[in-house]
């Protein structure tokens, strides 16, 4: 048996023709969803990039307990998994957030790894003067500047490199089984960098200032600037279509769709205007950004051209791999396998949780979108509980690690205690207050509505769900819920 992943970063939905975008170029999603199940429901967990690698490892939700990290050593990671039953994991990606101090981790669970460089802001090419840059609204980044010159070329570009890499893999070692193939593509991520032929498939008069690289915060561009940077956005998916083209070509050629699952997915979305926002992690968890793409062929019930309507979420891929090879999922798993659901629209859940840390605690049954937050100005009270005191390009603060407890042990930690330090969140949800949407009679999620009976469900199935992951006890006090979780 085989298995491909191919996971875009910030890849939205709603852009997608399969899923009713009518004016962006994306002709081999099209064809994907003609080859696969499309999921209507598919839902983020764990936000943003690395805490949902984290859960795509370990089939279970993080953002309860801490933000941004690493693998923890008392984690059960899916690639490992595998491989330590035999099964060949090779990840092929150019998501440099695998090399920092948050994300080191990761890489090292797979049998192999190729790491292509040059994305973002990732400190590759050295210019020790300031790199020439144009006028630019947005964020400006010296070192984005200083690789992208050497990024002339659409061979040159990341994406096309990590491909490159995966299709390479394939043509080595379609001829053998047992192996699982993650190709991850930072694209299409801001800095929403494509060459001109893509950018060339959206015609528009546009004089203004080099924009593509909103920074995280309220829109406070005009009309214009907005819609050209959705065409760079466009234009970048335009790339990743092309991508995914070859890669389901290279599956036709070589004859991999008789005994190789393929799972395309992302992490999240992103926010382009929408709700006069730009990005993500600062204002709420928006349908934009949670309610998310996913396709998925699995060669034992060879079901394609169809839809599923099941509530799922990035949790169960991991133990959904895990039962395609036959290696059984752990006890702290709490993701479920989706062999029926693809099969036979099988449901596994009433309702998901979903979030970001320090933010909203989220949770939906696919009609119902509540959004909890603090009841307190200072969000408070916060921790992370971790191993690993290392955020995205750092350690934690040293006055913060000062006042270190020992918290647990937690079930999911076999028996270790964790390291309780102080939060440290991206947002205070406070200041947009508690929400709930009703998606079927307003699925832009324009207008709150209040109806206390249908609060109380959504906040039942929150509680439910948040004792299920085993939320600590500070959360219970943040959301103003009762401690015991009851």
């Amino acid at each position: 048996m085989k298995a491909i992943m191919l996971m875009f970063d910030s890849l939205n939905r709603h852009m997608l023709p399969p899923y009713g975008c009518d004016w962006v170029h994306a002709p081999n999603f099209q064809r994907l969803a003609e080859r696969t199940v499309t999921f209507d429901r598919a839902y983020v967990g764990s936000m943003p990039c690395m805490p949902a690698r984290r859960e795509l490892h370990t089939g279970r939700l993080n953002f309860l307990h801490r933000g941004w990290g690493p693998i923890e050593p008392f984690d059960d990671s899916m690639p490992q998994m595998l491989k330590n039953k035999g099964i060949y994991t090779h990840l092929s990606t150019d998501h440099y957030h695998y090399w920092e101090d948050g994300g080191a981790t990761y890489h090292e669970r797979y049998s192999s790894f190729e790491l292509v460089r040059g994305q973002e802001r990732d400190p590759w090419k050295a210019e020790v003067a300031p790199p020439d840059m144009p006028e630019t609204i947005g964020q400006k980044e010296a070192f984005h500047w200083a690789n992208r010159k050497h990024i002339d070329r659409e061979g040159h570009q990341p994406q096309a490199l990590t491909f490159a890499n995966a299709i390479e893999f394939l043509d080595t070692n379609h001829t053998t089984g047992n192996w699982f193939l993650q190709i991850e593509t930072f694209d299409p991520h801001e800095p929403f960098f494509a060459h001109q032929p893509y950018k060339d498939l959206y015609p528009h008069d546009y004089t203004g200032p080099h924009f593509d690289w909103p920074a995280y915060r309220p829109v406070e561009e005009t009309p214009d600037q907005v819609q050209h940077c959705r065409y760079e956005y466009a234009a970048l998916v335009s790339m990743c279509d092309v991508y995914l083209g070859k890669l389901l070509d290279r599956m036709d050629e070589l004859d991999l769709w008789e005994d190789t699952m393929l799972i395309v997915n992302t992490d999240h979305g992103f926010l382009l205007g929408e709700h006069g926002w730009w990005a993500k992690n600062r204002p709420p968890w928006y349908e934009e950004l949670s309610h998310v793409p996913l396709f998925i062929w699995d060669p034992r019930c060879r079901r394609k051209a169809e839809r599923c309507d099941c509530l799922v979420q990035t949790i169960d891929l991991g133990p959904t791999l895990l039962e395609f090879f036959g290696v059984e999922r752990s006890n702290d798993m709490l993701g479920v396998p989706l062999r029926d659901t693809i099969a036979a629209d099988a449901p596994i859940r009433d309702a998901a949780l979903f979030g970001i840390y320090g933010g909203h605690v989220n949770c939906t049954d696919g009609r119902y979108v509540y959004m909890r937050g603090p009841v307190s100005p200072d969000n408070g009270p916060l921790y992370d509980y971790t191993l690993m005191p290392t955020a995205m390009q750092g350690f934690f603060d040293l006055a913060k690690l000062g006042r270190t407890q020992l918290a647990g042990p937690f079930s999911f930690t076999k028996g270790c205690p964790a390291m309780k330090i102080p939060g440290h969140p991206w947002t205070n949800a406070y200041d947009f207050g508690t929400l709930l949407f009703d998606l079927e009679d307003d699925p832009q999620q324009q207008h709150p509505i209040k109806d206390p009976d249908i609060e109380q469900m959504m906040t039942d199935h929150l509680v439910r769900l948040m004792r299920e992951n085993e939320a600590p006890p500070d959360q219970y006090e943040r959301l103003g819920l009762p401690g015991d979780g009851v």
